[in-house]
């Protein structure tokens, strides 16, 4: 197996068989947990931190579930009422951290760069969960699995990736793996919520769904960060569910097979028509939570091998 990271701070790293790896890992622990037994000892013996400064739900939730599976003692901090909230500073925290010995640490933050600054200062590894627009590398890989699943295939496909762009680390994760997989990756949503120079990613770019959609293998919607909006980026929900929220008519423009993708959470009838996402036949919403579990036990389990491997000063 093909996996020589210390840390999971991004897709930019990982090499095509590294990607590879990590999803031939995860069908295994698909099946694994779809047994009556659902458990491993691949991390038995390891702490799991899990540090989550903004609020989450899927994430947070499949990361735990992974290590419980995993056989790690898991531990989730509460941010909200952390020393970083009575002015403690995040290398303090990271201080912290070592001297109670973790071995794996996830951590979603608000601000990019923020994990990889943590990664550089604590004496474990570090998986990112999400930091700022720049990254959220799990969640890229679980639609790949999810892909790969559902097309039997993750390369030389054409891919929509449609909605707010600009704000989206899951765009620019999915973006950077897709496109190491050899893949023909289209960005649909309004000019306002495209970022400059996106074009220089090798992707193409359309302002109209018609156009941007006709012959896709996948429609993936991302809904409106509007927390990390600071103006007006659309005329209104109305007008911008009117233009780019997938419905029957446009996803008609798609390939009769395309699967449709959406990471969560979603807002109905501003993304995507309710009937749309709980389509049995085309969404595959429910199969990505599903492989979101897998790919972190396989992320997880492969950065321990490599913990134990090494040297832990190594990963300082």
């Amino acid at each position: 197996m093909t996996f020589s990271q210390s840390h999971l701070l991004g897709i930019e790293p990982l090499s095509p068989p590294e990607i590879t790896t990590i999803l031939d890992l995860a069908d295994q622990y698909v099946d694994l947990n779809r047994r009556d037994v659902k458990h491993s000892d691949a991390l038995a013996g390891l702490t799991q931190i899990n540090m989550f400064f903004e609020n989450s739900t899927r994430t947070q939730a499949s990361f735990e579930i992974a290590g419980k599976r995993l056989g790690a003692d898991v531990m989730n901090m509460a941010m909200q009422a952390s020393s970083i909230k009575k002015g403690e500073t995040l290398i303090d925290t990271a201080m912290t951290l070592n001297a109670m010995h973790p071995d794996l640490l996830v951590v979603r933050h608000p601000h990019s760069g923020a994990v990889d600054l943590l990664s550089q200062k604590v004496n474990c590894a570090v998986l990112n969960a999400g930091d700022g627009r720049h990254e959220h590398p799990t969640q890229a890989l679980l639609d790949a699995l999810t892909i790969r699943r559902a097309k039997g295939r993750l390369h030389r496909l054409n891919i929509a990736i449609c909605g707010d762009i600009a704000h989206s680390r899951v765009a620019r994760s999915n973006i950077l793996l897709l496109g190491k997989m050899e893949n023909r990756i289209r960005l649909i949503g309004p000019p306002t919520l495209m970022p400059s120079g996106i074009a220089d990613f090798g992707v193409e770019v359309y302002d109209d769904m018609e156009e941007g959609l006709r012959d896709v293998d996948v429609v993936m919607m991302l809904r409106l960060q509007k927390e990390r909006m600071d103006g007006g980026f659309i005329p209104s929900e109305r007008e911008y569910y009117f233009r780019y929220g997938l419905d029957a008519e446009k996803l008609g423009f798609a390939k009769e097979d395309a699967i449709v993708m959406h990471p969560g959470p979603m807002n109905r009838g501003v993304e995507i028509d309710g009937e749309i996402a709980d389509d049995i036949n085309r969404s595959v919403i429910q199969e990505q939570v599903e492989m979101g579990v897998a790919v972190r036990m396989a992320a997880m389990d492969l950065l321990a091998r490599n913990l134990r491997a090494k040297p832990r000063e190594v990963l300082a």
